[in-house]
């Protein structure tokens, strides 16, 4: 189902086109979890994934989980970057995620990734 990845459900989603870039800036809830276990959980159930590295960060003024990760493109036969970011909410954990077509995309992308991230506000 393409609108569920582990423990995360698919809310919304920016399309990179309008901007000229081939991905997604999706934002994904999860109702039980810590951010951390969620981010695990939805990095694991992605086809093809390794190499995960996790650190502590922030997202706007809010303790949060990033992590960095490669995925194998069975389209394009080659690994490509992937990125996200989790915070813990009283209703359950939301993760924001970076993909793109390619690593390059993905790369060129990272700004709107970053604003989403340093902006982020609890509602």
């Amino acid at each position: 189902m393409l609108t569920r990845q582990g423990p995360a459900t698919v809310r919304c989603e920016v399309d990179a086109k309008p901007a000229g870039h081939i991905g997604f800036l999706r934002v994904w809830t999860a109702k039980k979890g810590s951010a951390r276990a969620v981010l695990e959980g939805f990095v694991k159930a992605e086809k093809g994934s390794s190499g995960a590295s996790y650190r502590e960060t922030t997202a706007g003024a809010l303790p949060a989980v990033e992590v960095t990760y490669t995925v194998r493109s069975e389209l394009l036969d080659e690994e490509k970057e992937e990125r996200a970011f989790a915070v813990s909410t009283p209703k359950g954990a939301v993760v924001v995620h970076l993909g793109g077509m390619d690593t390059e995309e993905h790369r060129e992308m990272l700004p709107a990734y970053e604003l989403a991230r340093t902006t982020l506000k609890a509602l």
